[in-house]
């Protein structure tokens, strides 16, 4: 079955042809608390070359930890959060993984926490899988 999902308007639509996430993790960088609004960001990491983003997106890019852009998609109606698209791993993308169906998100089991180094002190859950930052590609 495949990784489907939209924005909040129901503007933009996409798919992934994969049946799983390559990874479920919780994000607590600074930049996806900012876009989310939330002490993290939780992202369904699937491969780029599977997904297909239908409708109109807009897209802002910020500087990565790694010196490369990562490019940030979000519905240019409602404003959603899309994904995020980090040039230093152009294979991956990351979706947003409350923009996926309702079903399929029901069935994600995050393991695998990233930027813990800027993980809010009040944020108690702790995953299988913490890096204080990228872990090693």
């Amino acid at each position: 079955m495949p990784l489907t999902g939209h924005c909040l308007c129901q503007a933009v639509t996409y798919e992934s042809t994969m049946d799983a996430p390559l990874v479920t993790a919780y994000d607590h960088c600074d930049d996806c608390q900012r876009q989310s609004g939330s002490t993290y960001s939780l992202v369904a990491v699937v491969l780029k070359d599977t997904l297909t983003i239908k409708g109109p997106t807009k897209s802002w890019a910020g500087v990565g930890s790694s010196g490369k852009a990562v490019h940030r998609i979000f519905c240019g109606e409602c404003g959603s959060p899309i994904a995020h698209d980090p040039e230093a791993a152009p294979p991956i993308i990351a979706l947003k993984a409350g923009t996926l169906d309702t079903e399929i998100k029901k069935t994600l089991k995050p393991d695998t926490e990233i930027w813990t180094v800027s993980k809010l002190p009040f944020c108690q859950e702790h995953l299988e899988k913490p890096f204080e930052h990228m872990p090693s590609q």
